[in-house]
């Protein structure tokens, strides 16, 4: 995570800042590593869409050839009950069988007649209810609450539902009703339904290359930047001793109050949850099986599979892998038996990355994690038992989701405005701690905003109106100074 400090008593000419980041290069959460056989793993399943044409504006300026992009539509399905449905579960009940179509349309005709009687004043007491009241029962039961659990690793009880916006797709009855009768598959949804991913360097390769617009005096990465303490009343980073006169910061709020060793900001953070995200990459030689196809990621409701989504990362570019001349050694088949031979072979190859969540009241045992998640590639029909694997990636991140929990509004209401009060503007995915705001673009465009807040006063629309910025076209963005 980076800190940005910035000096207003310069003149005002966007040339007095610094940009730390520990990590030795860009992105954070949105970075890419690549294995010693040369497969690309991003540290997360991002693909690039945008609320933002500045955000736009930025990405394309750094990536500015029709050939540092690839456009993909989005192929998504759920894995239930050993068979694939369509994106999102909830719109496609007509992929299920015929006794269940019915249970879940009863679920959310009830739900819908509920509605019709209740005050507007009553609100959701949690994500639960809230699912309840969109989709039904039945679809909770069988869908909506064990697949959040798996995501989240907190019971839909434990969350609120403030966050939703475009995130969740409610149901259109009449549409769901005639889909059920003629058997048809609901459209695309959701702000990804077309996305674009770079042709080289995975998502890192984005934020690499838009640090490379920056001047290399303004930027550090690396151990050497990594803030031991911040002492907000002297302003000071100890670093070398950075001073600033506004600091922006987008370390997780509870490691910003350990660093700032400020026991009244931890007070403020501990009702704070998140969760930590395993990533495994698993490298195959073969050419993609058909029944693999263009699919882009897969969810998987079942408690047996620990994975709760596959990307088929092979499938964002063809340089996610190594080409199919380099010759590699098989280091085990998917059923864990070893190879016939230890003599590298050529490829072609493919490849999957797997996202697994942890938290306390979800525990992951490491020394297993990956074995489980290939021998359950196996159940789920993604892979066979004699597939060649020839590498294997696992990477486990300790900030991995911010949960947007019943407690988070209130320690937010708090800490934010604390923090503000000692010119700390924290921002970002883990610093405003605000999952509904915290994908790429909206991350980018906090930082966009702290800083015209900075120095201009101008409002930051990302940050307090997420409603409006999810819902509102991807039109012009423009602030005063920029």
């Amino acid at each position: 995570m980076s800190n940005s400090m910035y000096d207003r008593k310069l003149p005002v000419n966007y040339e007095s800042w610094l940009l730390l980041d520990a990590n030795p290069v860009p992105g954070g959460l949105a970075s890419t590593d690549v294995t010693p056989e040369g497969f690309l793993f991003d540290v997360g399943g991002h693909v690039v869409f945008s609320h933002y044409k500045y955000f736009d504006d930025a990405l394309n300026e750094a990536l500015p050839s029709r050939d540092d992009w690839l456009e993909h539509q989005r192929v998504c399905y759920v894995r239930f009950r050993g068979q694939w449905v369509p994106y999102p579960f909830q719109n496609n009940i007509a992929a299920l069988e015929k006794e269940e179509q019915a249970l879940c349309m009863e679920g959310i005709i009830d739900a819908a007649l509920e509605a019709r009687v209740r005050s507007p004043t009553d609100k959701p007491a949690n994500f639960d209810e809230w699912n309840q009241r969109n989709v039904g029962l039945r679809l909770t039961e069988i869908f909506m609450r064990p697949y959040n659990f798996k995501v989240w690793a907190i019971p839909t009880t434990e969350m609120n539902a403030s966050w939703v916006g475009e995130r969740v797709a409610s149901p259109d009855i009449k549409l769901l009703a005639r889909n059920v009768i003629i058997g048809k598959v609901a459209p695309g949804w959701g702000p990804n339904a077309t996305f674009r991913f770079p042709t080289n360097g995975g998502t890192g390769g984005i934020w690499t290359a838009v640090a490379k617009t920056l001047p290399a005096k303004r930027t550090r990465f690396g151990e050497h930047s990594s803030v031991i303490h911040i002492d907000a009343d002297s302003k000071t980073v100890q670093l070398k001793d950075v001073r600033y006169n506004n600091l922006v910061n987008t370390m997780a709020l509870d490691t910003l109050a350990s660093v700032m060793r400020d026991t009244k900001l931890a007070e403020m953070c501990k009702s704070l949850r998140y969760s930590s995200t395993n990533v495994i990459g698993v490298g195959i030689r073969g050419a993609r099986p058909d029944r693999i196809g263009d699919k882009c990621w897969l969810y998987f409701v079942a408690d047996d599979c620990p994975f709760y989504r596959a990307t088929i990362f092979s499938n964002y570019s063809p340089n996610n892998q190594p080409a199919a001349f380099r010759k590699l050694p098989t280091l085990r088949l998917a059923n864990g038996e070893k190879a016939k031979t230890s003599t590298p072979q050529q490829g072609p190859y493919w490849s999957i990355m797997l996202e697994v969540s942890e938290s306390a009241c979800k525990p992951v045992d490491q020394k297993t994690i990956v074995n489980e998640c290939i021998s359950q590639l196996i159940v789920n029909d993604m892979v066979r038992a004699d597939d060649e694997i020839v590498s294997i990636y696992s990477r486990r991140f300790d900030h991995g989701y911010p949960t947007p929990s019943l407690k988070r509004d209130a320690a937010l209401e708090e800490a934010l405005p604390y923090l503000k009060s000692k010119d700390i503007l924290s921002r970002g995915r883990f610093g405003a701690w605000t999952y509904e705001v915290g994908n790429q673009d909206h991350s980018f465009m906090q930082g966009v905003e702290a800083i015209d807040n900075i120095y201009n006063g101008g409002a930051e629309l990302t940050l307090n109106y997420p409603d409006l910025v999810n819902r509102r076209a991807n039109t012009e963005r423009r602030l005063p100074g920029f």
